[in-house]
C-alpha cells in the first residue's frame, strides 16, 4: 500500500489506521524526519513492513522515479491512497501567481500522475483499489478558494470517471470528500476558521475511517459527517446563487 501526503495530517491518520490492520506500507512525502519518526513508531507498534520514500511530488519525474523504484525492489502497490495536496485561502488577483500554480501542480498535475502510473500496474493484474481525496468544496465554487475549489472539483470528477473505467478491470477508485477537518490544513493554507465552521470541524480519525470503508465498499464517493453531507444536499436542492452565497459567508465569515 503507497500513502502519498504520509507525514501529518489525513496521510499520517490513514498510515495509523492501515497499519492497525496489519497493511504494509509505502509511505511517501517531503518532510523526511516526520515520516521517519511515523514509520519506526508504527514498525514498532505493530511489527509491519514500511518503506520511507522522500519525494516531491510535485515533480512528475519524481513520480516516474518512485514508480521505478519501487517496481526494481519488487513492490507491487495494491492500494493506493493519493492524499498529497495543499490549499490557499484568499482573493484571487491578490494571490501570488505561483503560489496558485504550484497548488495546481500539486493537486491536480502530480495527483494525476501517480493515479496514472500506478493504475496501469492495477489494470495489468486486474486488482487494486485507489482512493482520491477531494474536498467538500468539489461541490461549488468559493469565494477566496477559487483555484483550490476548481483543483478538488477535478479530482472528484476524476475519480467519478475512473471509477467506471477501471471497474470492468477489477480495480475501485473512490473520492474521500471531507469538510473542514482538525488536520493543521487550514493553518497551512491561511484559512480563517470562522465561527460557522467550527462546529463542522472534526477530527482526522472519522473522516479516515469514513474513506476506508467506502474504498473496501467499492463506492464511487463519500461524504464524512452528517453536516457535511447536508451542505452537499443543500448544493444539489438549492440554486447556485443561494449556496454559493452561504458558503461563502460561512468560509469568509
Amino acid at each position: 500500500m503507497l500513502i502519498t501526503g504520509a507525514s501529518s495530517g489525513f496521510g499520517e491518520e490513514f498510515a495509523r489506521q492501515y497499519a492497525g490492520q496489519g497493511h504494509s506500507l509505502v509511505l511517501v512525502a517531503r518532510r523526511l524526519d516526520r515520516l521517519q519518526a511515523l514509520a519506526e513508531a508504527l514498525r514498532r507498534q505493530y511489527r509491519i513492513e514500511i518503506v520511507v520514500e522522500q519525494v516531491d511530488l510535485s515533480d512528475i519525474a519524481a513520480v516516474t522515479q518512485l514508480h521505478r523504484r519501487l517496481h526494481e525492489r519488487g513492490i507491487a502497490i495494491d492500494i493506493l491512497i493519493n492524499n498529497a495536496g495543499h490549499g490557499l485561502q484568499g482573493p484571487f488577483v491578490e494571490s501570488q501567481l505561483d503560489a496558485a500554480l504550484a497548488m495546481v501542480q500539486l493537486d491536480v498535475a502530480s495527483l494525476t500522475a501517480v493515479t496514472h502510473v500506478f493504475a496501469q500496474d492495477m489494470r495489468a493484474r486486474r486488482r487494486g483499489k485507489i482512493l482520491l481525496v477531494a474536498s467538500l468544496l468539489a461541490y461549488q465554487g468559493v469565494q477566496n478558494f477559487a483555484v483550490y475549489a476548481a483543483a478538488k472539483a477535478y479530482v472528484l470528477r476524476l475519480g467519478e470517471a475512473l471509477h467506471r473505467e477501471f471497474k470492468r478491470d477489477g480495480v475501485t477508485v473512490t473520492v474521500l470528500c471531507p469538510g473542514v477537518s482538525d488536520t493543521g490544513f487550514a493553518t497551512a493554507a491561511q484559512m480563517k476558521i470562522t465561527p460557522a465552521l467550527k462546529p463542522l470541524m472534526m477530527r482526522p480519525a472519522p473522516v479516515v475511517r469514513a474513506g476506508i470503508r467506502a474504498l473496501q465498499a467499492g463506492r464511487i464517493s463519500v461524504v464524512p459527517g452528517w453536516a457535511n453531507k447536508a451542505l452537499v444536499i443543500l448544493t444539489w436542492a438549492t440554486p447556485r446563487w443561494l449556496h454559493q452565497a452561504f458558503l461563502s459567508r460561512a468560509m469568509n465569515g
